[in-house]
This record gives C-alpha cells, structure tokens and sequence, in this order.
C-alpha cells in the first residue's frame, strides 16, 4: 500500500502543502472528521453556527443580515515552520445550500503544531457576494477586502464592521480567536 492510499485526501494535501517532514505530523495527531458529503458539510455547518450563536451575542443579527453566510465547520491549521490550512464548508444563500467550497492558506514562520476551527463569513453586500460566487477562486484580501468582527467585552459583536462587505469570524471550542488574519486564504467552489 503507498502512501498515498493510507492518508485521507485532507491529510494528503496538508502534506503536499507543508512538505514531507509534515507525513509524521499529519499521521500521529488527533485528526478532525473531514466532511465527505454535502450532508456531513451541512451537518456540520448546522452545529457551527450553534456553537456562534452561542458565542457571539449578535452573531445571529449578522447572519440574518447577511446576503449570503460562507460556513467552515472545520478547518485544520498544522505546521513545522511551514505550515498550511484546510477545510470544507457551504455557502447559505436565503438560508439554503447553495454551493460548497474549499479553504486553503500556506503560511512561513515560527510554527510547530496543530487546531481546528470554524469559521463564518458574512457577505453583508450583494455585490461582493456576486464577485465572489462569480470567481473561478478567490483570495482574501487579494480578490476582495475582508474583516475581522472586533468582539468585545462579554462576547458582544461590533456592528459597526457590518458597513464592511465581508466580515468573518474564526472560533474554536474554546471561544472566539482574536487578530486571527485570513488575508491570502484562497477559496475555491468544490462538487458535493
């Protein structure tokens, strides 16, 4: 059996993203459920959102006024030096599955390691939803700007960043992650 067929096609492209000495990293950690259907992908953005909701007091406002919600119940952060990320997730238009795309971003730096998250991002005006549903893949921060929710005290959303045409929020099981830059992440439409 190669190597190729023991690893999950996530594990396989964390390691053809972060380079060999990632193999033993991607095969000894704990490693996420990776969404393979369109209903694990929704199931998993269902319990997503939830867990904002349960976050974020305002999350849901942002939900309910965004044009469209881009949901990543899981993406999966690892690195020795150099690093890289990926997850799966749908676009909500109207509160429906519209389509599902991939996350990815390569990073350089002092990193050893490895997380998960979840990520939400609000398209709060239609234009950027419709540059970004039009795109054969789209950069943050390259294709379109996008921004960070500043959260503060007591898990309170600043709606002020609404007047942004896309915000984003990455959290994990803990809470909410603060500064936590997605510029150069790459998102491209996947089949499910």
């Amino acid at each position: 059996m190669t190597i190729r067929s023991k690893l999950t096609r996530r594990e396989f492209a964390a390691t053809a993203i972060l380079g060999p000495a990632s193999l033993a990293l991607a095969t000894t950690l704990p490693r996420p459920a990776r969404a393979a259907t369109a209903a694990e992908i929704n199931a998993g953005a269902d319990a997503a959102l939830g867990s904002f909701y349960g976050k974020v007091q305002g999350g849901k406002g942002f939900v309910n006024a965004a044009k469209g919600v881009l949901i990543f119940p899981s993406i999966f952060q690892a690195g020795i030096g150099i690093g890289g990320s990926y997850g799966e997730g749908v676009l909500r238009v109207t509160g429906q599955p519209s389509e599902y795309y991939s996350a990815s971003q390569g990073s350089v730096g002092i990193q050893l390691g490895a997380q998960t998250s979840a990520m939400v991002i609000c398209f709060m005006q239609q234009t950027a939803l419709d540059v970004f549903r039009a795109s054969s893949g789209w950069t943050a921060g390259v294709d379109g700007s996008i921004a960070l929710v500043n959260v503060g005290a007591g898990g309170v959303a600043n709606t002020n960043t609404a007047q942004t045409p896309i915000v984003y929020f990455v959290f994990d099981n803990t809470g909410l992650m603060f500064n936590l830059s997605i510029a150069g992440t790459k998102f491209e439409r996947i089949t499910r």
